[in-house]
Formats: structure tokens, sequence, C-alpha cells
């Protein structure tokens, strides 16, 4: 079991292709809770995601409260990602079965899964920036998740 790339509700087709294909070739499932902002069988998408598509662990949420149904079900913790967040995502220990939730590149996530939140961590950033783009947050954060839970101690 490794991590997996939970988006709430996206709003750009492309940010979710560049994550599929993420996910196809970091071999992680990836989550989308919807509505998104766009249709899943969107053109964008596809360009983003290529045939790496074909590859992807997908799968789709009607809502929050059907993606929360399933994690609670399954005991998985929901590691929420978001610049008000105060660990750095360095400085977390993930576990295999984390879901590593980011929210829409417009707004964020509700107040409510702040609250729900098993973590709220942060991606520091010196430059004075306000915040990344959604797929260069999901890469960074899913490759230290995998650094400690797959690849670390010479597994692989």
């Amino acid at each position: 079991m490794t991590p997996s790339i939970v988006l709430y509700q996206p709003d750009i087709a492309g940010n979710t292709g560049t994550i599929l294909r993420l996910g196809a070739c970091l071999g992680v499932g990836v989550e989308v809770i919807g509505p998104a902002g766009f249709d899943l069988g969107d053109r964008a998408l596809k360009r983003a995601g290529m045939d790496y598509l074909a590859m992807a662990a997908l799968t789709r949420h009607d809502d929050f409260a059907a993606f929360e149904t399933r994690r609670r079900a399954a005991g998985r913790r929901l590691i929420l990602f978001t610049t008000r967040g105060a660990t750095p995502y360095t400085a977390f220990a993930f576990r295999p079965d984390d879901a590593l939730v980011f929210g829409r590149e417009s707004a964020g996530v509700p107040e409510a899964l702040h609250d729900l939140a098993d973590a709220r961590l942060v991606i520091p950033m010196d430059g004075g920036g306000r915040s990344l783009n959604l797929a260069v947050s999901a890469g960074m954060a899913m490759g230290e998740a995998l650094r400690q839970v797959r690849w670390s101690a010479g597994a692989r």
C-alpha cells in the first residue's frame, strides 16, 4: 500500500491530468472528489495526462461525504496540504495508507475539512510566493511520502 493523492474539487483539467500522469509513473492512486470544475473526459485532461491516463489508478468520489465514508472505513489518515499548515511536510512521518489531500486551485478546501484533518502540512516557500502550482505541490508531497514509506532503507 502507498499513500494516495486526493484532489478536492479540482478546477483545472491540466493540473489533474499532470497529477494522473504522476500517479501512473510513481505507482500511486489518485482520487478526485467531485464535483470537479471540468468534465473528467476533458481534452485538456487527456492532453496533460497523455497516454499515461490508461495506466493511472483513478478513483472518483461524487462528493466529500462519499470519500469520507470510504476513508474512515479503511482507517486512513486525512493529511491536508494547506498554506495555513503549521508543520512542514518534510518534518511529518507519513504512513503507507495516508490520503494526501489538496484543495481547489481557486479556493482550497472548506473549513470543515480543515477541522477533520489528522494533520495540516505546509510546503515552506521562502521566496515570498503565495502558493505553488497544484501539480508541483502534489509531486513534492508524494515524493517525500514515498521516500519515507517505500524508498527509505534500501526498500524498493
